[in-house]
């Protein structure tokens, strides 16, 4: 039995781009792409955790998993972790990869990696970052991560913040990538504080955690994965996909 599921929180109501989950790319939604990258790593089952029925219905078109979870939560952890008492039992797993439903150019190898390197540290949280542009800085879409070392030489090192906005500097900053993987123990440990003022302030769950001295590694990533958020998120990435896939 695999040690590590992935649950994909998915919702419609996002504020910025609504319905964001069923966009299409390449007659694949949002949502559809990101299961099937998740799926391709294959490190363990795979569910989509949604309270929506239209988002659990255009999982069940690539014959993949959900579970249903109330519609609204404060966070998409609190979503995950619904979801993952509601398998725990049937699953027994002992890492939770929580892959943000708005990641459909995750590489698979990447998932690997990070499950790899989580298990083998005995992480309490893993998560992936990677080389940021200097026009990246300025863009508070990306969230950025500052490691106690080079991740690019180290491969692997410990999380001191997370931010939206920061001054250009080549020291330990990388851009963020949405995937979590919590140790099960930790996941509960997680849920069960409060949200911190940094999270709140800067809409970043991960801030809780730091603030709560639980600690995140931060796994390099050579890739460069694209996060939508708004329109021009969309567009752009809509572009680079199906380029891709014609030319496969």
């Amino acid at each position: 039995m695999s040690k590590t599921v992935i649950l994909i929180p998915s919702r419609l109501s996002a504020t910025r781009l609504p319905n964001k989950p069923l966009l299409k790319i390449d007659d694949l939604s949002i949502i559809q792409h990101t299961y099937k990258r998740a799926q391709e790593s294959r490190v363990g089952k795979v569910y989509v955790a949604t309270g929506d029925e239209e988002i659990a219905e255009e999982i069940q078109k690539i014959k993949g998993k959900f579970i249903l979870t109330k519609i609204k939560h404060k966070t998409g952890t609190d979503r995950i972790f619904e979801a993952y008492k509601k398998v725990s039992k049937k699953l027994n797993c002992k890492y939770i990869i929580n892959l943000q439903g708005d990641e459909p150019f995750i590489d698979p190898k990447d998932i690997i990696n990070l499950n790899k390197s989580v298990i083998s540290k005995n992480s309490d949280i893993g998560t992936l970052a990677n080389k940021i542009s200097k026009a990246d800085f300025a863009d508070y879409s990306i969230v950025k991560v500052i490691t106690e070392n080079n991740i690019k030489k180290n491969k692997i090192s410990r999380a001191k913040k997370f931010l939206r906005n920061c001054k250009y500097t080549k020291k330990n900053i990388f851009g963020h990538v949405g995937i979590y993987q919590f140790r099960t123990s930790i996941l509960k440990k997680f849920v069960s504080l409060n949200q911190s003022k940094n999270e709140i302030k800067h809409r970043l769950e991960q801030l809780r955690a730091i603030d709560n001295n639980i600690n995140i590694d931060v796994v390099f990533s050579k890739n460069k994965s694209f996060g939508i958020d708004t329109v021009q998120d969309y567009v752009e990435i809509k572009k680079i996909m199906e380029y891709k896939i014609k030319k496969k």
